[in-house]
């Protein structure tokens, strides 16, 4: 029976990373490095190629504000995964620096959540009120549904965080994860019975639930404009606007739920710890090229910027 100790600010926890996996820890760390440089170029083409289109429509702004979320969400947790392959031991992490880390990660996850809705929303507006789209989608109005998605999910991921750090945790601070996740650091807690997970259940309704349903809104009306659309071509090319943010969404969802919609019991290290990878490394890779292959606008766009600069020089 592990002592329980007070929650302190000075204490640091160890994140253990990838130290079961000493043989593999170069070709991992290669693999991954490989991996975030190719993010990071893609979120950061597709932010320049959107700030430098002079007409930007609602959905290029909201990939804009996706590419840096993406961008700040990788930042928060690659390099740190990155360092754990490269060095000897065990890493550590301060008491606040580990709080720090889940708020952002928590902060910037929810964020995208809500920009998945306000997205949702902006095909809905478009596919069945197609007449007004300019009027309701206006400049300022997307601009205060960013600011409205940024400080509502940081309000949440903070009140989260809090409740978290202020459970008391046991003696062992040896985290089996490369990053200070939930439900590695709720593992770390001694608490009885399911007090504990009763915060990360609420956010989980208000970063997770709430927004899915609001998505799934969306496009149910939107499947009742597209019944009544007569032709078959016009009912494709409303449809085909809608795929990249479906997959984006449902590969979003799809992990998250994964990880954080279950029980504290039923927690495994080495499962959440490769699911991890997937949802911090592998999704936001595949977040710009889904809306580089399927995007019109960003196609052209970057087209622009990419070809027309290199035919030029040649």
């Amino acid at each position: 029976m592990e002592l329980i100790v007070s929650t302190d600010a000075t204490m640091e926890f160890l994140l253990l990373g990838f130290s079961e996996l000493l043989c593999l820890r170069v070709l991992l760390f290669l693999i991954f490095l490989i991996v975030h440089l190719v993010t990071l170029a893609g979120n950061v083409m597709i932010f320049m190629a959107v700030v430098m289109e002079p007409s930007r429509p609602p959905m290029l702004f909201f990939l804009c504000l996706l590419s840096v979320i993406e961008l700040c969400y990788t930042l928060v947790i690659v390099p740190k995964a990155l360092l754990s392959l490269i060095v000897v031991h065990s890493s550590t992490i301060s008491f606040i620096g580990c709080a720090a880390q889940m708020h952002l990660f928590v902060a910037l996850g929810g964020a995208e959540c809500f920009l998945l809705v306000a997205m949702s929303y902006d095909r809905y507006v478009a596919i069945c009120q197609p007449l007004h789209y300019v009027a309701v989608m206006s400049e300022g109005f997307c601009l205060r549904l960013a600011v409205a998605c940024c400080l509502g999910s940081f309000a949440v991921a903070l009140g989260l965080t809090v409740a978290v750090f202020r459970l008391p945790f046991c003696q062992s601070h040896r985290i089996n994860h490369f990053f200070c996740d939930i439900p590695a650091v709720l593992h770390l807690t001694c608490t009885q019975g399911h007090s504990s997970e009763l915060p990360l259940l609420a956010a989980c309704v208000l970063l997770l639930l709430l927004p899915f349903l609001l998505i799934l809104t969306s496009y149910v009306c939107i499947a009742s404009a597209l019944l009544h659309i007569t032709s078959s071509m016009g009912r494709g090319k409303a449809f085909s606007t809608c795929i990249s943010h479906l997959a984006i969404t449902l590969l979003h969802y799809g992990c998250a739920t994964f990880m954080y919609i279950r029980p504290k019991s039923s927690y495994s290290p080495a499962r959440d710890k490769m699911v991890s990878l997937v949802y911090t490394n592998i999704t936001p890779l595949l977040y710009p090229l889904i809306y580089s292959l399927r995007n019109k606008e960003i196609k052209g766009v970057l087209r622009k910027i990419l070809i027309i600069p290199l035919s030029q020089l040649l």
